[in-house]
Parts: structure tokens; C-alpha cells; sequence
């Protein structure tokens, strides 16, 4: 009864999720490319969305719930769910969780989203989720869920690389001073799902901080608080007034401890680095 199965569980935030649910839950994953690390897994399955079906690790697994963060093709990713929904559809014990972005509404930039906020995209990757999110909602509203997540964050985390990467090359990284965003941890992300899970609660969610911040002066706290070097900037603007990337929870809001700043973002993604310099934060 207690069988998850993560899709993309060798990834950043897949890992995450796996390291935080295994304790409490029967929990499986996939991973795409990684043999070596997983091969010998016996909980890590292979599963690749441009060229494997899903179908046959899901008869043989049987979860009751699915959590997707899988990266793919747009239309292999949009194949696979709907093979995961058919899965779960007709199923009344079975659940669908999908962490999207929110890329889903980088077509509208005038205001924060919201969670009954209709979407529009421009960009590829946000289409390509937004087409999941289309299937998803073919299923009963307490079948599925649909996790929006901001930029994700966090100790060792692709964000966090690359920017120490391009302030020890001497890189230029490109900051907007426009534009607003909010944020979030995988670390975070993972006690978000963990509760939504333990509390049978589903449908849309926006799990970014619940404060924001203009994306040069985050870039800009972030180098600070590294104390590693100076990078080039490069300014771009955009837009000249403010715009918005970011989602927001307005209905669905979590309990307190289920919550996360922009400052808690940036303490947690800087704290190692103030650990081995012994700086204090």
C-alpha cells in the first residue's frame, strides 16, 4: 500500500526525494544513464522515455503512488504520462505526482502566478510541461498532482555549481535586474511532497518561497556570501519595469514548517562553503 515510484530518481532533485521518502515508504526509482552507480541497484531500474515504455516496470512494480521528475524529449516525456495516466485512471488507490515549472507561465510576466492562475508559455520547455499538465488533469482532481516548482536550489545543486564554476573561470553570467522571482530547495521540495504524500493531498500546488526577489540582487547575495571571487555580470534588460517569474501559493498554502524564504534559499545553498572557510552565515 506504501510503494512509491520515482521516475528520474537518479537526478538532483529525484535523488532527493528518494533519500527522503526511503525510510517511510517501500520506494523505487529509475535512472537514465548511470549504469555503473545503478546497475547493481536492486530499488534503481533503467528507463529511457525516448525509447522504452514505462508499462512493463509498472506491472512488475505495482506502486500506488508516482512521482515524475524525469527530464525527455517534449513528446516522449508527454507519451510517458499518458501511459502513467492510464495507469493510475479507473485505479481509486492510485496517484499521480508531476513536478512541473514555473516555465508553464513564462508567457505572462506582468504579475506573480497563482495556483488557479491560467497558464501560458513561450518557451519550448515550458510547453512541453504544460502539455503534461494537460493529461494530467484528464484524471479525477484527487488522482493527481501538479507541483510547481520555482528555480531549485540548494547545496550541490546545478544552480549552485555553475555559478562557482563561472566565478572561479572568470564567466560572465547574465543577471536581470527586471526581473522577479521566488525559489525554492530540493531539500525542501522533498519535505513538501513527503507531507503532501502522508496527507493524501493532490491537485495544483506552488511550492516556491513565499517571499521574492530581483534575480541580480539574489546573484548578487549569492557571490557575497560565497566570498570565492568576483564574476564578470553581464546586466540584461529585458523589460524596464519589473516583470515576474515566479509561483506563488495563494489557496493552497502549506503549514509553516512546510514553508521556505528567500533567505532560508540562499542560508542553505551557501552554507558549505561557510562551513569549510569557517565563516559564520
Amino acid at each position: 500500500m506504501n510503494r512509491i515510484l520515482i521516475i528520474g530518481g537518479s537526478g538532483f532533485l529525484g535523488s532527493t526525494l528518494y533519500k527522503e521518502l526511503q525510510s517511510y515508504f517501500d520506494v523505487y526509482a529509475t535512472y537514465h544513464t548511470q549504469e555503473g552507480t545503478y546497475g547493481d541497484n536492486q530499488v534503481y531500474f533503467p528507463f529511457k522515455a525516448e525509447t522504452d515504455q514505462i508499462d512493463s516496470l509498472l506491472d512488475q512494480l505495482r506502486p500506488r503512488v508516482i512521482i515524475s521528475c524525469f527530464k525527455a524529449e517534449g513528446m516522449a516525456r508527454v507519451r510517458t504520462h499518458e501511459r502513467l495516466s492510464n495507469y493510475v485512471s479507473g485505479h481509486p488507490d492510485r496517484r499521480l505526482l508531476y513536478l512541473s515549472s514555473y516555465k508553464v507561465f513564462d508567457g505572462r510576466l506582468d504579475y506573480p502566478a497563482y495556483e488557479n492562475d491560467y497558464p501560458y508559455a513561450e518557451s519550448e520547455e515550458g510547453k512541453d510541461h504544460l502539455a503534461v499538465e494537460r493529461v494530467l488533469r484528464r484524471l479525477p482532481g484527487d488522482q493527481y498532482g501538479i507541483l510547481r516548482l520555482p528555480p531549485v536550489y540548494g547545496l550541490n545543486s546545478p544552480r549552485m555549481i555553475h555559478l562557482q564554476q563561472a566565478i572561479r573561470y572568470q564567466a560572465t553570467i547574465e543577471v536581470f535586474p527586471k526581473l522577479v522571482v521566488n525559489l525554492t530547495t530540493a531539500d525542501k521540495v522533498a519535505q513538501q511532497v513527503h507531507y503532501l504524500i502522508n496527507k493524501g493531498i493532490y491537485g495544483i500546488r506552488h511550492l516556491g518561497s513565499t517571499d521574492l526577489v530581483h534575480h541580480e540582487d539574489l546573484v548578487s547575495e549569492l557571490v557575497d556570501r560565497l566570498d570565492i571571487g568576483q564574476p564578470r555580470l553581464k546586466r540584461v534588460f529585458s523589460r524596464n519595469e519589473d516583470h515576474f517569474l515566479a509561483v506563488l501559493p495563494r489557496h493552497n498554502t502549506l503549514p509553516r514548517p512546510y514553508r521556505i524564504t528567500v533567505q532560508e534559499v540562499i542560508q542553505s545553498s551557501v552554507l558549505s562553503e561557510e562551513i569549510v572557510s569557517g565563516r559564520k552565515g
